[in-house]
C-alpha cells in the first residue's frame, strides 16, 4: 500500500456500481461534504444514470428509461462527480490503490466503495437458456421481455373472414416472491397471460405466513393471474417447431404450455471483484464487512446487496441506503455504525395491497399473535406481540395495508390500547391514535424519522408534503410511507398555525367545491377552458398541461352535474374513467356487466322475459342485485350495443351502475300489498329513481324507501332513506355501506310528498356542490361546517339564501335527462367506440376467458364443439354446462 495519503483537498473516492445505493452514496457525500474535500468517480456497467429498480415495472407505463432516473439529474453535472456509464471495472489493485476498467485505463483511489449489487439468480433447470426465458432485474431485461411478448403477439395474429384474431401470449413466472409477483404484473400489463409457479407452500414466503399467503393468492387470482404453489419445475422444454421455450414440465407430472418464462427465484451478490482482490466473502457470497461497512482492507468499503453484514446479504434498498449513509459519515470523520436491517416490505403490484415488517412469522419466543381475517374480502391482518401483548414485534397485512404506515415505525415500542383495534375494519372500532415519537423511523428507505419530518416544518419552513419530500427525502423512493408523511406534516403545520393546503391537485389550487362554483359561475363547458382559466402551472412546467388522474374525473363529474350533455360527447369522453367510458362495469376477466334500470324494483312480467331472453341469447350470467335489479355479466365490448338495443326497444334504459351517480332506489312493497304498510313505498321509490336517474355526483348515491317502521327496504343504510309514517314521510340522510358503515341520521319528520321531494332535491344539490372528490355523504356531513344541523338549516330554512338556486339546478337536471344507452345507439360516432378491434369491431377478444359460473350456460366455442365438451341433449344453440371448464378462443 502507498504510505502517504493524498492531501485532503484532493482525496478521491471510486464507487464501483451504478445502482440506487451508489446514487444514494454520491448524493449523501455531496450534500454533506460542504468543503468539497472529496472527488467522486462512479463506474456503472449499465449505459444510463442510476434508476429506480424498486419501481422497475413502471417502465411499461413510461417506456422512457429517463423517467425512472433517481434523484436530481443535476447531481451528475457536479464538477466533483464523474459518472462512467457503460464502463465495467475489470480488476482491483489493493496494494497500489487502483482500479482498472474494461478499456484498460487505470484509476487511482484513496477510498474504494463496492456497490455492485447483485445479479438475478438462475436455477439449474434444464432449458433455462432457451430463447424466451428471461430474468427480471434491469431495464434491459424488461425491455427485452416487452420486445419478446410483442413479437409473440404479432406472430399470433391470424386473419379470418371476420377480421384479425390475436392468439394470447402464454406467460409463466418461476418464483412467487416479491419480484416474481411484480414480474407477473408486468406480463399482464403487456397483455400476456401469467401463471406464477411457486416451490413453497404460499406466495411471498419470506414476508408472509401461511394465512397471509393464502389470502394473497386469492387477490392475485382476482387480478387474472394463476398461481401454482408447491410446484417444482423439472425442465423448460422447447417448442417443436420454433425452438423457443414451449412448455414447462413439473416434478408432479404436470405441464404448462408457455410462450415466455420469467425466472424470479432470488438474487446473488456480485462479489466477483471482491473475490479476485482477495477480500473475504460470506458463506453465501458477498464481501464481508463490519458494522462500519468496511472490509478487511481499511480503504475498501462495501454497501448494498454486495455487502455481507452480520453474516448475511440484504436484498432491500432501505438497508443499502443506510449503509451508504454510514460510509459517508465515516469518510467525513464521523463514527456511524450500521444500526441493523429494516426488512419491512410492501408489494408494488397495482390493486394488491401487501406489507410486512419485523417478526412477521412470529418466531420470537413466547410471542403472541393477533389475527383478523376476512376470506371473502381477501383481507388478512396479523400483529406479532410480546408475551404480555403490549410490545409490537412485527406484522403482516394482505388486502388492506392501511395500518402499515402507522404501525411499522412503532416496531419494538408499546402500543397504546387494545392491539386488536388496529386490525379491525374502519367503522368497526376506533383504533387508538398514535403519536409517533421523534425517533420513530417513518421512511426506512431514506432513514427519515418522525422528528426530522416535524423539524422540516418547524425549522425549515416546509409548508407542503412536496417541500418535506425535497427537504428530507422521505417518501421519494418506494412511496409506501407517504400517507404517514402527509399526516405528520399536516398535523405539525396545524400546530404551528400554518394553513394546510386543500388543493385538488397540482393543477388546481381549489377544492372540488370551489372548482364546482367557479365552473358554474364562469359558465365553462370544457376541460381545456377550465384548466386554462383556473389551472395552476406545476413547478418546473411551462403550462398547466392536460391535467392528471385526480382532476380529470373531477372535472368530468362537475361538467356532467351541470348538464353538459352526453358524457361521451367531444372532449368529455377523454375525461371519463373506464366504466363511464364504456357505459358498463368492467369485470375482472375483461368482460362487462349490463344493468338496466328497474325503478324501485318494480318490473312487469314482459320486462322479466326480455331480460331473461337477452341473457340467454348472449350467454350472460344473471344475478339479482341488492338494489332490486338484474345484473347480466359476461358481455364482450362489441356485444354491448346489441344488448342495449334489445333492452331499449323493450322500454329499459341505463341503470347507471357504472357511474358516480344514482344507482338504485330500493323499496319494500308498501301499502299496496303489505298489511303493515302505511304509505305507497313502491310509488315513491319509482318517483325518486326517475327524478334522480343520471344525477352525477362526487360519489355513488343509493336511496331506499320503506313503507313502515319495520324498515324492510333498509332505508337507514342509504345516502337518502325515506320511511313512511301515519302522517307522511321521515327523511334520513348520510347512511353509507362499504368499508365505513354509517347509519343515516334523521333530517326531517312527517313530510308530505311535495316537501319530501324538495328537501331531497336541496340536500343532494348541496352535497354535489360542496363535497370533496370521491367523498360519500356520511363523511361529507361529518366534515360540513356545523354538521347535520347546519345542513338542515340550509335545506329546510334557506339559511344561506340559495334554496331557489338549488331548486332550479335540480329542475334543470330533471328536464334535461337523456338515456345514455339510447343516445349512443343513435349516434354513429359514439357507436364506433364499442369494438374489440378497430379493423374487426365484431370479432371477440381472444384474450377473454369464458368460464361457466355457478351452473350458467353459454355459447360453445368451435374448439369445444370439436372436442365434444357440450351438452348433446340441448337443441338450438349449443351450450356448455359445468362450473369449472375454461377454454380460450
Amino acid at each position: 500500500m502507498s504510505s502517504e495519503p493524498t492531501p485532503r483537498s484532493t482525496r478521491h473516492v471510486v464507487v464501483v456500481g451504478g445502482g440506487p445505493v451508489a446514487q444514494r452514496f454520491v448524493e449523501a457525500l455531496r450534500s454533506r461534504d460542504t468543503d468539497g474535500a472529496w472527488r467522486i468517480s462512479v463506474f456503472a456497467d449499465e449505459p444510463r444514470k442510476p434508476y429506480d429498480r424498486v419501481g422497475l415495472t413502471r417502465y411499461f407505463e413510461v417506456s422512457d428509461p429517463e423517467e425512472l432516473t433517481l434523484g436530481d439529474p443535476a447531481l451528475w453535472d457536479d464538477p466533483l462527480v464523474e459518472l462512467h456509464s457503460g464502463c465495467l471495472v475489470a480488476s482491483i489493485d489493493r496494494e497500489n490503490r487502483t482500479v482498472t476498467d474494461q478499456l484498460g485505463r487505470v484509476h487511482p483511489y484513496d477510498e474504494l466503495v463496492l456497490a455492485t449489487g447483485s445479479n438475478a439468480a438462475m436455477p439449474p433447470i434444464p432449458g433455462n437458456d432457451l430463447p424466451g426465458v428471461f430474468v427480471y432485474r434491469t431495464i434491459d431485461d424488461v425491455a427485452a421481455l416487452r420486445g419478446w411478448v410483442e413479437s409473440k403477439r404479432e406472430a399470433g395474429r391470424v386473419e379470418t373472414r371476420g377480421g384479425v384474431v390475436e392468439k394470447p401470449v402464454r406467460g409463466a413466472v418461476i418464483g412467487g416472491g416479491l419480484l416474481g409477483l411484480e414480474a407477473a404484473g408486468a406480463l399482464k400489463a403487456l397483455g400476456a397471460q401469467a401463471t406464477v409457479i411457486e416451490f413453497g407452500t404460499h406466495l411471498m414466503g419470506v414476508q408472509c405466513d401461511l394465512g397471509g399467503g393464502q389470502a394473497l393468492k386469492r387477490l392475485i387470482n382476482d387480478k387474472g393471474i394463476a398461481v401454482r404453489p408447491e410446484t417444482a419445475t423439472k425442465q423448460m422444454a422447447p417448442h417443436h417447431r420454433t425452438g423457443d421455450v414451449g412448455h414447462l414440465d413439473f416434478n408432479d407430472g404436470g405441464r404448462l404450455d408457455v410462450d415466455v418464462v420469467v425466472v424470479a427465484t432470488g438474487v446473488r451478490p456480485r462479489d466477483e471483484l471482491a473475490r479476485a482482490a482477495g477480500l473475504p466473502v460470506g458463506e453465501r457470497g458477498g464481501a464481508v464487512v463490519d458494522l462500519t461497512c468496511r472490509t478487511e482492507d481499511p480503504n475498501v468499503w462495501a454497501i448494498g446487496e454486495v455487502a455481507c453484514i452480520e453474516g448475511r446479504c440484504l436484498g432491500l434498498v432501505a438497508p443499502g441506503n443506510t449503509m451508504a449513509e454510514v460510509v459517508v459519515d465515516r469518510l467525513l470523520g464521523g463514527g456511524a455504525e450500521f444500526p441493523g436491517a429494516d426488512t419491512a416490505t410492501k408489494l408494488k403490484l397495482s390493486g394488491v395491497d401487501v406489507a410486512s415488517f419485523g417478526d412477521a412469522h412470529g418466531r420470537t419466543e413466547n410471542c403472541v399473535e393477533v389475527v383478523w381475517a376476512d376470506p371473502t374480502a381477501g383481507v388478512y391482518k396479523k400483529l406479532v406481540l410480546s408475551d404480555d401483548a403490549t410490545t409490537l414485534l412485527g406484522g403482516v397485512f394482505v388486502g388492506d395495508a392501511t395500518p402499515y404506515a402507522s404501525l411499522r415505525p412503532m416496531l419494538g415500542a408499546q402500543l397504546p390500547g387494545d392491539p386488536a383495534a388496529f386490525l379491525l375494519p374502519e367503522g368497526a372500532g376506533a383504533a387508538p391514535d398514535i403519536e409517533l415519537p421523534d425517533d420513530a423511523n417513518v421512511c426506512s428507505c431514506n432513514n427519515v424519522s418522525a422528528g426530522t419530518i416535524r423539524g422540516a416544518v418547524t425549522d425549515h419552513d416546509c409548508t407542503s408534503v412536496g417541500d418535506v419530500k425535497s427537504c428530507t427525502k422521505a417518501g421519494t423512493t418506494c412511496g409506501a410511507c407517504l400517507p404517514l408523511v402527509k399526516k405528520i406534516t399536516e398535523t405539525e403545520m396545524e400546530r404551528a398555525g400554518i394553513e394546510v393546503s386543500t388543493a385538488l391537485c397540482e393543477h388546481f389550487a381549489m377544492t372540488r367545491a370551489q372548482l364546482f362554483d367557479a365552473v358554474r359561475v364562469a359558465d365553462l363547458h370544457s376541460f381545456s377552458d377550465i384548466i386554462e382559466r383556473f389551472g395552476t402551472v406545476p413547478e418546473g412546467a411551462s403550462s398547466a398541461g392536460r391535467g392528471c388522474d385526480i382532476c380529470k374525473p373531477v372535472v368530468a363529474s362537475i361538467l356532467a352535474s351541470q348538464g353538459n350533455g352526453h358524457i361521451l360527447s367531444g372532449e368529455q369522453s377523454a375525461l371519463q374513467d373506464t366504466n363511464d367510458h364504456m357505459l358498463a362495469n368492467m369485470q375482472k376477466d375483461g368482460t362487462y356487466s349490463v344493468v338496466p334500470r328497474v325503478p324501485g324494483g318494480e318490473i312487469t312480467p314482459e320486462g322479466l322475459i326480455v331480460i331473461g331472453q337477452v341473457a340467454q341469447d348472449f350467454g350472460l350470467y344473471t344475478k339479482i342485485t341488492g338494489g332490486q335489479r338484474i345484473d347480466m355479466f359476461g358481455a364482450r365490448v362489441e356485444q354491448l350495443p346489441e344488448i342495449w338495443k334489445r333492452l331499449v326497444d323493450a322500454g329499459f334504459e341505463s341503470g347507471h351502475a357504472y357511474g358516480k351517480s344514482l344507482r338504485t332506489v330500493k323499496s319494500c312493497v308498501g301499502s299496496t300489498w303489505c298489511r303493515y304498510g302505511v304509505q305507497d313505498s313502491v310509488g315513491m321509490a319509482v318517483e325518486l329513481e326517475l327524478r334522480y336517474r343520471g344525477l352525477r355526483s362526487p360519489h355513488k348515491l343509493k336511496l331506499g324507501v320503506s313503507g313502515c317502521a319495520r324498515e324492510c327496504a333498509e332505508a337507514r343504510g342509504k345516502d337518502v332513506g325515506v320511511i313512511a309514517t301515519d302522517k307522511g314521510w321521515n327523511l334520513y340522510v348520510a347512511g353509507n355501506g362499504g368499508q365505513t358503515p354509517k347509519h343515516a341520521q334523521l333530517l326531517a319528520e312527517d313530510l308530505d310528498s311535495a316537501t319530501l321531494l324538495r328537501t331531497i332535491d336541496r340536500f343532494l344539490m348541496l352535497y354535489i356542490r360542496t363535497a370533496d372528490r370521491l367523498q360519500r355523504t356520511a363523511p361529507w356531513v361529518e366534515e360540513y361546517e356545523g354538521g347535520l344541523e347546519a345542513i338542515r338549516e340550509v335545506v329546510l330554512e334557506d339559511s344561506l339564501g340559495i334554496a331557489d338556486d338549488l331548486d332550479a339546478a335540480m329542475a334543470q337536471h330533471v328536464g334535461a335527462y337523456e338515456d345514455e344507452w339510447k343516445a349512443v345507439l343513435e349516434d354513429p360516432d359514439k357507436l364506433a367506440r364499442f369494438g374489440s378491434f378497430v379493423n374487426a369491431p365484431t370479432t371477440p377478444d381472444p384474450d377473454l376467458a369464458y368460464v361457466a359460473e355457478r351452473g350458467q350456460k353459454r355459447p360453445a366455442t368451435p374448439e369445444e364443439i370439436a372436442a365434444g365438451a357440450v351438452d348433446p341433449a340441448l337443441s338450438g344453440p349449443v351450450l356448455v354446462t359445468g362450473p369449472t371448464l375454461e377454454v380460450r378462443a
